[in-house]
């Protein structure tokens, strides 16, 4: 029996380093010892406890490969860890790190825009972006009705939507830190 894409998707193959000590303490696994590297899974947005390799360096930023198959830095990954868990430089990290998550993600955040549905009869998923309103909404839709946004720059451009990275950056981490309760980006 052919079960589709089902399985596929239910773990990262990439998260990007918010922070890391070398001799911590987990705070998913009683007891668990060593390098604890807290990061941000690429494709569903969620902070992650991992458990790097001894006598392995890890640079805030970085993207580094947890898959199942073939890690090179990475003995395994804990858990999930809720923003209040995580500490303050990591915290602090998070605005840059889930920048470059939307920036090198472009097609997946175009898409979501050109294909983003009503959520209720007066409310539109795209306006709990921050920065779109009513207007930016009307003029967002009457382009992906003329022809779909190609990249982030066709969208600045045809629907005046000025860095939109930094919108959806900043609606990911309302998401992240609980602000919000309804997530568009963010998976629990």
């Amino acid at each position: 029996m052919d079960r589709g894409n089902t399985q596929s998707r239910k773990f990262e193959e990439y998260a990007y380093v918010l922070d890391f000590s070398n001799k911590g303490s987990s705070k998913t696994i009683r007891g668990r010892e060593g390098v604890i590297v807290t990061a941000i899974g690429e494709e569903r947005l969620t902070i992650l406890e991992i458990l790097g390799l001894e006598e392995t360096d890890f640079e805030i930023g970085e993207k580094i490969y947890i898959g199942k198959e073939g890690r090179t830095k990475v003995q395994s990954v804990l858990g999930k860890l809720d923003y209040q868990q995580i500490n303050d430089s990591a915290q602090s990290e998070l605005n840059n790190v889930v920048s470059t998550i939307v920036t090198n993600n472009e097609s997946r955040f175009i898409n979501y825009i050109n294909n983003a549905q009503p959520l209720t009869p007066r409310k539109h998923s795209l306006e709990l972006i921050p920065g779109i309103g009513k207007t930016y909404l009307k003029l967002i839709i009457d382009e992906i009705n003329k022809k779909k946004f190609e990249n982030f720059e066709d969208l600045e451009t045809r629907a005046g939507i000025k860095e939109p990275v930094s919108h959806l950056t900043k609606r990911i981490l309302e998401e992240i830190s609980g602000e919000t309760q309804f997530r568009l980006f963010v998976k629990k």
